[in-house]
Parts: C-alpha cells; sequence; structure tokens
C-alpha cells in the first residue's frame, strides 16, 4: 500500500506557489516519493517483530497527525480550500486510513511485505472503475477493461501460487487484504464526488486524528494482552513511518499535484511495487518465483494500460 495522501482536487494553480521547478527537480522528487513509499511495506514488516499491528498503527498515525498540525500551519493557508466538513473527515479517516492500514499491517503478521505491496497494487484500477460508475468525465476505454482483466489473472496466479505457500492462513489473510483497496476506493471517490472544494491538507491532518483515535481503540480491545516491545527497531520503524512515509510523502505528493504530469504521478502505482518486492527480496530474505514475476507483469500491466489511457483522455 502506498500511503497516498488524498487530495480532493489536483487543479491547483502552480503560479500561486511561484516560478514552476524544473523538469529534472520533479522527477528527483517523484523518485525519492516512489523510494519512500516502496519501502514503507518492508519497514511495516520490521517493526511487526516486536509490536502488535494495530498498536505499531496507531501510534504511526498519532506521531503524523501531531506533526501534520504543524504541516498544515505552513500549507493550508497557501493551499486555499474550506475546512472539510465532519462527515468527509471521518470518511478520510476510516475509509483511507484505519481500515486500510490496519487490514495491510494484519495482513503483513502472515504474508511477506511485497507480496502484500503486490495485491494492493490493483488499487489504481479499482479506483478507475470506480471512477467509471460515479465520476464525471472518468469512463473507461475498452482497453483499460482488458486492463482490469489482466490484473483479475494476475491476482489469480499469485492466489494459486505466492498465496498458497503461507499454509492454511494464506488465502483468507489475502482475501481480507483486499479490503484495504477497496476501502481506499470507495473513501478517495467520495472524496472526489463531494470534496472538490476542501483542503486536502486540511482533510489529512483531521483524518489522521481520527484513524490515530480508531486504531488505538481497536489495538486497547484486542491487543491488551499481546506482547509489545519498543526495541530501537520497532520505534525506529514507527519513526519512519510516521515521519518520511507519511508526513514527507505527504508534502511531496501535495507538491508533485501542482507542478507534476499525469502521466508522471500514475508513475507510482507500478514502481512502488516493485522496490517493495525488491526491498522484500534484498533486505527480508523474501522469496520471488517466477509465478510471483507473473502474478506481478499482468497486475501491473493492467495498471499501466489503464493509467496510459486515462491520460490520453477518456
Amino acid at each position: 500500500m502506498t500511503d497516498h495522501p488524498t487530495s480532493p482536487s489536483n487543479d491547483h494553480e502552480a503560479g500561486a506557489l511561484g516560478r514552476a521547478p524544473s523538469a529534472l527537480r520533479i522527477r528527483v522528487m517523484l523518485a525519492i516519493l516512489c523510494l519512500i513509499w516502496g519501502s514503507t511495506w518492508i519497514v511495516i514488516k520490521g517493526g511487526l517483530r516486536d509490536l502488535p499491528p494495530f498498536t505499531s498503527a496507531g501510534v504511526r498515525f498519532l506521531i503524523a497527525a501531531l506533526v501534520m498540525v504543524a504541516v498544515a500551519a505552513l500549507l493550508s493557508r497557501r493551499e486555499g480550500g474550506s475546512a472539510p466538513p465532519r462527515w468527509l473527515t471521518m470518511v478520510q479517516g476510516t475509509l483511507n486510513f484505519a481500515i486500510s492500514y490496519g487490514v495491510v499491517y494484519h495482513a503483513e503478521t502472515v504474508l511477506s511485505s511485497g507480496l502484500v505491496c503486490l495485491l494492493f497494487g490493483i488499487y489504481p484500477i479499482l479506483q478507475a472503475v470506480a471512477g467509471h460508475f460515479f465520476l464525471e468525465g472518468e469512463r473507461l476505454r475498452p482497453t483499460q477493461w482488458a486492463g482490469f482483466g489482466f490484473a483479475v489473472v494476475g491476482l489469480g496466479v499469485l492466489f494459486r501460487t505466492d498465496v498458497t505457500a503461507f499454509g492454511s492462513h494464506g488465502v483468507p489473510t489475502a482475501l481480507l487484504l483486499l479490503a484495504s483497496p477497496i476501502s481506499v476506493t470507495v473513501g478517495t471517490t467520495l472524496v472526489k464526488k463531494y470534496g472538490s472544494g476542501v483542503s486536502s491538507t486540511l482533510l489529512n491532518r483531521n483524518g489522521m486524528f481520527v484513524a490515530a483515535g480508531l486504531l488505538l481503540a481497536t489495538a486497547f480491545t484486542f491487543e491488551r494482552g499481546a506482547s509489545a516491545a519498543w526495541t530501537l527497531p520497532a520505534v525506529g520503524s514507527v519513526l519512519y513511518l510516521s515521519l518520511m512515509g507519511t508526513v514527507v510523502t505527504f508534502t511531496l505528493f501535495f507538491w508533485l499535484l501542482r507542478y507534476a504530469p499525469a502521466h508522471q504521478l500514475g508513475m507510482i502505482a507500478y514502481v512502488t511495487p516493485v522496490i517493495a518486492l525488491i526491498l522484500g527480496w534484498a533486505v527480508g530474505e523474501e522469496p520471488i518465483t517466477v509465478f510471483t514475476l507473473g502474478g506481478a507483469a499482468l497486475i501491473l500491466g493492467g495498471v499501466l494500460l489503464v493509467a496510459r489511457q486515462t491520460r490520453q483522455g477518456s
């Protein structure tokens, strides 16, 4: 799961923040964003060796929300937009953050980090399908529907091979994991449809507080008897995910929304899973089989078809 912040609209005027940056600077910032988001999956896995999933996720969002108070004070006025209504804040915090991340953290207690990222990688396709039915001007072409078909076949390959390799808990956990991209799709569709005039900075800040409360309440309910060792790696994991994986990526993505072409931002969807797979193999000793590569090629190929057709217009 890339830690994508949600922006109600990307139709900001670049001139509002001064002269546009060079193409090279945009590419460098985009590469940094992909590297950070690609690394978060293995960092989550490392932190879960010492911390229960909901405790880890809840503390992450609490720290990120507190830092976002300062970030919002700097960015919200420059961004413009109205304060988000409470119901939209609850959508953001519950669907895009709490449910999505809570499911991912739980899934990584069973599945490998690279596989979790790859399964979550169907999100851009689900979002495109949701846009086709519920958002104006986002109709899908036949080629994009073909991309959706490729992704479904890719999921089938992974479920038949990589997922079953994790034993009796593999398939139920992977099926539950699919609730994460579905949850983000529903939340993002609602934000896009009803939050066009809302400040994305304030929406994400408030949503992070909601997510922190929900995740910590879940941890208090289900993890009171679980072992939680606040070792140096565990603390480092939470801080990295809070600051780099949430606050820094939010700031970079918000900045790139103003200046980067849509097709460059679309690269995030198929570059991040590749980075996550490589890091999981190199750092976490997670296996990559020919079936992993085949399933990945089908899913990411489907994402590429959807993204390519989208930037050409619908």
